[in-house]
């Protein structure tokens, strides 16, 4: 087995899949807002780090539903996922060469909180209405809470010189396959799986009213709407949910008129399962992590995380928690590590590994797909 030394290099900008742009002036715009009926002073950068990253409007707007998002899905790993996988989404409809992001200005906390109660509790809710003659078990296995959070992206374009609008906006629902529920008061928490079928047949008809719904408000009755399906997971799960289904809706339509399956899944390493499209980088992430057991034991696990589109791996990340104290041993151990990484994978996956301890981020390796070495950088605490 080649085993190589790498230098460990300092990387000042990493983003995976990137390459430099030319810098030019940013530009100074006036953005028209439909809702408010006003025009504000906006920024957009020069630089665009890659033609799949959108370039973001300055000042940042924060969501107008912010914060809502992470007590509302279950975990972090699902929270990143809802909104990361929306965007991705969103660049079918919306080229990022073309369109500018921002984060969902239409939908409130108010708005998103009434759409997310039940029908009985508030007469805009959006999940299933209950009686007070209904158990738990009743409401869990009749009338669980499907949608779980609404996630809100905004795309605009220039619409004439030093002018910019809203051009477009994307909705991710997120839905539950777990509903939690208590027997009584202070109880123990109980679990009912929600079946794909029907997480899937609810998921279109709350889609419907949303889409309905964003027609009435101010700004919103003309822009094309996109729409995805999020399935997030149960508490325990350490890998995300992803989105399973989408549509467009044409340009001042309130109809929808089809749905795309997504075919996206996250797979834990190692792994028991036996599908034979896992088997070959399973074997790859064992032999890669029976090598680091044998030259450096002090650390905790090596767990990996493998992205899947259209059953293809497109990328794999790694998390080596370490005990290490001693920055020539932490270098060491990532020069090590960096040559297993290119002689234990494919050539042509992209993989990012990141070495943490108590202290926090120790290293960072970056291989991009089909190249030749690593991008290796050992933050300086």
């Amino acid at each position: 087995m080649n085993r190589r030394l790498l230098p460990a290099m300092v990387v000042t900008a990493m983003l995976a899949g990137c390459s430099l742009p030319s810098l030019s002036k940013d530009s100074t715009v006036v953005q028209t807002n439909q809702s408010k009926n006003k025009e504000e002073t906006t920024i957009i950068p020069s630089m665009q780090i890659d033609d799949q990253y959108y370039r973001t409007l300055l000042p940042y707007k924060e969501s107008a539903s912010r914060g809502l998002i992470v007590s509302n899905i279950n975990t972090k790993y699902d929270v990143k996922e809802a909104e990361s996988g929306l965007l991705r989404l969103s660049q079918q409809a919306f080229d990022p060469s073309k369109y500018y992001f921002q984060e969902g200005q239409y939908l409130d906390k108010d708005t998103v909180t009434s759409w997310l109660s039940r029908s009985n509790q508030d007469p805009a809710g959006l999940n299933p209405r209950t009686t007070k003659n209904m158990t738990p078990t009743e409401r869990a296995k009749n009338a669980p809470i499907y949608l779980a959070h609404i996630v809100e992206q905004n795309y605009l374009q220039e619409t004439g010189k030093n002018k910019v609008k809203l051009a477009g906006i994307s909705i991710g629902l997120a839905l539950n396959s777990v509903y939690y529920y208590q027997k009584e008061q202070y109880g123990a928490t109980y679990e009912e799986d929600i079946p794909q079928s029907k997480l899937e047949t609810e998921g279109k008809k709350i889609a419907k009213q949303v889409v309905k719904r964003l027609r009435q408000i101010d700004g919103l009755a003309e822009v094309p709407i996109t729409i995805g399906l999020f399935k997030q997971l149960s508490r325990s799960s350490i890998v995300p949910g992803t989105y399973f289904a989408y549509t467009d809706v044409d340009q001042g339509s309130a109809t929808i008129k089809d749905w795309k399956n997504i075919n996206e899944k996250y797979v834990l390493f190692p792994t028991s399962d036996t599908n034979n499209q896992y088997r070959d980088i399973n074997e790859n992430f064992t032999n890669f992590k029976h090598d680091i057991d044998k030259y450096f034991s002090n650390y905790t696990n090596i767990v990996g995380t493998g992205f899947y589109q259209n059953n293809k791996i497109q990328k794999l990340k790694i998390e080596i928690p370490i005990k290490f104290y001693g920055t020539s041993e932490i270098i060491g151990f990532t020069q090590y590590m960096s040559g297993e990484v290119m002689d234990q994978f494919p050539k042509g996956l992209q993989i990012e590994v990141n070495v943490t301890s108590v202290n926090g981020p120790e290293a960072l390796v970056v291989k991009e797909a089909n190249s030749n070495e690593p991008y290796v950088h050992i933050y300086n605490k």
